[in-house]
C-alpha cells in the first residue's frame, strides 16, 4: 500500500527545497528567510517548521541535496569513462568543472563557507563524503593511489572552479585551461597519455 501522507509530506519538503533554491539564485544564499520561503510556497511560516524546524536545517537539505546530486552525477561518468587514463582523468575533471559552475549558489553551499553558523550535519556530509571516495576508488584505478596526489587534483579543479565563479561567472576563461592543468597534473604523477604507454 502507498503511504499517500509521507508522500505528500515529501513532495512539500522537495518544492520547499526548491523554493529556496531560487531564492538563494535571486538573492543570495545568505538572504534566505523562513518567512519568504514560506510565501513562495504558499504557506505561512509557522507551518514550515512541520518541515524544517530552522533555516539551517534547510540549508542543511539543500546541502545534501547538491551533493546527492553530485554524486550520481559522477557515478554516472565513472561507468563511462573512456580507456586512456589521461582522457579519464580529464573527463572527471570536466564533468565537475561544469557541474560546478552551472549553480554559483550550489557550489557556493557546497564548497564555501558563505553561510555563517552553519556546519552540515553528518547525514547532509555523507554524499560529500561518498564523492570523495568513490573519487578515490577512481583515481586507483587510473593509477593514482597516493592520497596527497588525489589532494592535489582536486585542488587544481577546485581551484579553477572558484576563479571561473569569482572572475568570469558564465564565461570560459579558466574552462579553457582545465585541460592544461590536468595534463600538468598528469605528468607530475606519471599519467600516461594511452593504455600501456608511459609518457
Amino acid at each position: 500500500m502507498r503511504d499517500r501522507q509521507t508522500e505528500r509530506r515529501e513532495a512539500t519538503r522537495l518544492e520547499i527545497l526548491d523554493a529556496a533554491w531560487a531564492l538563494a539564485r535571486e538573492n543570495g544564499l545568505s538572504q534566505i528567510t523562513l518567512r519568504d520561503v514560506a510565501n513562495q510556497v504558499g504557506m505561512r511560516a509557522p507551518s514550515l517548521y512541520s518541515h524544517f524546524g530552522s533555516k539551517n536545517a534547510i540549508y542543511d537539505a539543500m546541502f545534501a541535496q547538491a551533493w546527492s546530486e553530485a554524486a550520481l552525477e559522477m557515478r554516472d561518468v565513472a561507468r563511462r569513462l573512456p580507456s586512456s587514463p589521461r582522457t579519464a582523468l580529464k573527463k572527471l575533471a570536466r564533468t565537475f568543472f561544469d557541474f560546478e559552475v552551472s549553480d554559483l549558489a550550489r557550489h557556493q553551499l557546497m564548497n564555501q563557507r558563505t553561510i555563517p553558523g552553519f556546519e552540515p550535519s553528518p547525514a547532509a556530509y555523507a554524499p560529500a563524503v561518498q564523492v570523495l571516495d568513490d573519487l578515490h576508488e577512481v583515481m586507483a584505478g587510473l593509477g593514482v593511489r597516493d592520497a596527497a596526489d588525489i589532494d592535489l587534483y582536486t585542488a587544481i579543479v577546485s581551484g579553477l572552479i572558484d576563479a571561473q565563479q569569482a572572475n568570469d561567472p558564465g564565461g570560459d576563461r579558466w574552462s579553457r585551461l582545465l585541460d592544461r592543468a590536468i595534463d600538468m597534473f598528469a605528468d607530475n604523477v606519471g599519467i600516461p597519455e594511452s593504455v600501456g604507454r608511459k609518457t
